[in-house]
């Protein structure tokens, strides 16, 4: 038995000869996307964002070089001498604690710094002190917010114009909000801390959505060329092979940024203990492998949902459907659309069939090239 072979495969799926349904599938994806989006909102409604020190403001104090790196002795300190704020206590490496509490006083600083000092065994300059404002946290707040907010309304106008077709706009800006709450349900789940990386992190994710939802609408726009003037294929087919012939370049996309991130989020996380890192690497890591499977699996079957309500794509679809009731034999029979449409100029679009040697372009003969 012949083994699989990667490239084949992707020729099969380009050319027609192997295909998937995933645009006839919507609604069980539809569905999964709801479930994951309803799941994420649950998630951060029940267990909340845990958001960092830039975005509430605060104290942060950091202990290096320390012997250990157990957080007992940073929380008993804290409720000794801090009062009733409610830090929270973080290893940074192996000889590092981070410390995250609420404004202290002065009187309060120097307790809660002696307090680590004797707990810890370390010098007092081994020991670092910032403060953050709640007007400073506030107003990183609202730049984030404007920021996505900005990027959503100008890649839906950028994708309207540059497609003419403001229902692409739309599925791709809900596969794209979908992308990040589900990527933000992540977080909630995991309890990691919301910092301006992790905004940074959001907003490449929507550059990284957007990019990969072009590529596929891009190839559905070139499929969907003559719809009218053919009678073999609908709309919804020639979406569906659009998702087919993009499906191999989506993988290799999201396999080629997916391992750098991973390796990042493994280096971050488990052995530097780098804050930035890590937080920037996690929301990359889950919300580029999500788009590329919305991609494929909610934006094109959505931008097809709102394009069949269309008078003309309705009408078009009936007519494709009601030849094929008719009797029409090449309707009937999958295995004939590849060659028909190549022999009229057209696509493959019947899942199963292919041009084969009809589709391929034909060479001109050297007697003919030399005259």
């Amino acid at each position: 038995m012949a083994g699989f072979s990667f490239a084949a495969w992707g020729n099969d799926l380009h050319s027609g000869r192997r295909s998937y349904p995933v645009v006839p599938l919507r609604q069980r994806w539809f569905i999964i996307a709801g479930v994951l989006a309803l799941a994420s909102i649950a998630i951060i409604g029940i267990r909340g964002l845990h958001l960092g020190i830039d975005f509430r403001g605060g104290t942060e104090i950091t202990v290096e070089n320390t012997t250990t790196t157990e957080q007992g002795p940073a929380l008993d300190v804290l409720r000794n001498d801090a009062g009733d704020t409610e830090p929270r206590v973080a290893a940074v490496g192996s000889d590092a604690i981070r410390i995250q509490t609420g404004n202290l006083t002065d009187t309060q600083m120097a307790d809660v710094t002696a307090g680590l000092a004797q707990a810890y065994g370390v010098s007092d300059d081994q020991i670092s002190v910032s403060e953050i404002g709640p007007t400073w946290g506030q107003g990183v707040s609202t730049r984030a917010a404007r920021g996505v907010a900005i990027f959503v309304v100008a890649a839906a106008l950028f994708m309207a114009i540059y497609f003419r077709a403001w229902r692409m706009s739309v599925a791709a800006i809900v596969s794209m909000l979908a992308d990040v709450l589900i990527a933000a349900g992540v977080y909630a789940l995991i309890g990691w801390e919301v910092t301006p990386s992790t905004i940074i992190g959001f907003l490449t994710i929507l550059g990284f959505s957007l990019y990969d939802k072009m590529v596929v609408f891009d190839k559905v726009r070139e499929n969907a060329d003559g719809l009218f003037e053919q009678n073999y294929a609908t709309y919804a087919e020639r979406a569906n092979l659009a998702v087919n012939q993009t499906l191999v370049r989506s993988i290799n996309t999201s396999v080629v940024a997916l391992l750098p991130v991973g390796a990042i989020l493994f280096v971050g996380a488990l052995l530097l203990g780098a804050g930035t890192l890590r937080d920037l690497a996690l929301s990359l890591f889950v919300g580029i492998a999500v788009s590329a499977i919305s991609s494929l699996f909610l934006a094109t079957p959505l931008e097809v949902y709102l394009r069949e309500r269309e008078p003309a794509i309705k009408a078009h679809t009936a007519k494709v459907l009601a030849a094929r009731e008719a009797g029409d034999s090449h309707a009937n029979n999958p295995a004939d659309i590849g060659l028909v449409n190549a022999a009229a100029g057209s696509l493959n679009l019947a899942p199963g069939a292919h041009q084969g040697a009809a589709g391929q372009p034909k060479r001109r003969s050297k007697a003919k090239r030399r005259k």
